[in-house]
């Protein structure tokens, strides 16, 4: 690839990648395509757990390496292989439940479980949980039951509550115990292994891509664009963090740079400086 581009792309998918239709704009697609034709790694760093990636891939010219469930997962969307996979064990399932039940006793809980592979991962949820988007398919099993196994995320949920004000209300109380984190602001909050974040898991993929290629200091190596807090560790990691003109205020601060919407192809507005 030329050198005077960047090595790795990372992208949010929901408020990013995709516009508020589902749709990846076709300009974005168009860039994806001429990044990759050149050598560049694209990589989807996403909440969205393994088995909701196919309707995003199936609109890329390339079956990319995605971060899915915050960096739980590192999976090979080409082959549905999981690469690496960081999960939350049941004792500190039930120290995160023990905290939600004193500082937010009327939240709902869910799951997402690790299947064999990429089609195969459980979603289950307590019978007080309510989705926070249209989704409905979820197997409904007791409270104890969704504490019972390792899980990728573990989700809390209080419809009517804002998201942030959730994580305010258990701070300092488990932070010890998981990362949490959010992607709407609908009163849906998620918890992943301590330490596991998307830029815990972009950390592994660029490390084989960046070792042995060196850029002028002008260039960044690493793009990353976002939209919501979920994203903030990656944009802080990335030589060159994008939000985009549709995230929140806290992404808007933490960013090197904002650009247009999602609904405008803003990832392909900035990559074009690089892929004209």
């Amino acid at each position: 690839m030329t050198r005077s581009r960047p090595l790795l792309v990372a992208t949010d998918v929901d408020g990013t990648l995709l516009g508020t239709d589902d749709l990846i704009p076709a300009a974005n697609r168009a860039v994806v395509a001429d990044l990759v034709a050149d050598g560049a790694t694209f990589v989807l760093a996403t909440g969205r757990p393994p088995r909701w990636l196919d309707q995003v891939v199936d609109q890329l010219p390339v079956a990319p390496l995605a971060v899915c469930a915050n960096g739980a997962v590192i999976m090979d969307t080409d082959t549905g292989e999981f690469l690496s996979t960081r999960l939350l064990e049941p004792d500190t399932l039930a120290a995160i439940d023990e905290v939600l039940r004193r500082r937010l006793p009327h939240s709902g809980i869910a799951a997402e479980r690790l299947g064999t592979d990429a089609a195969d991962a459980d979603f289950v949820a307590s019978p007080d949980y309510e989705h926070a988007w249209i989704h409905p398919a979820h197997l409904e099993v007791g409270h104890a039951e969704v504490l019972s196994a390792p899980v990728l995320k573990l989700l809390a949920r209080v419809p009517g509550v804002p998201s942030a004000d959730m994580v305010a209300a258990l701070r300092g109380e488990v932070d010890h115990l998981a990362d949490v984190t959010y992607s709407t602001t609908d009163g849906l909050i998620e918890f992943a292994a301590r330490g596991v974040t998307k830029a815990s898991g972009l950390t592994e993929i660029a490390a084989a891509t960046a070792a042995s290629t060196a850029l002028p200091s002008a260039v960044p190596v690493t793009v990353a664009f976002g939209d919501m807090p979920n994203d903030l560790e990656m944009l802080r990691w990335a030589d060159h963090g994008v939000a985009m003109g549709n995230a929140i205020p806290s992404v808007h601060a933490a960013a090197d740079e904002i650009t247009l919407s999602n609904d405008e192809a803003g990832l392909a507005h900035v990559l074009r400086r690089w892929w004209v």
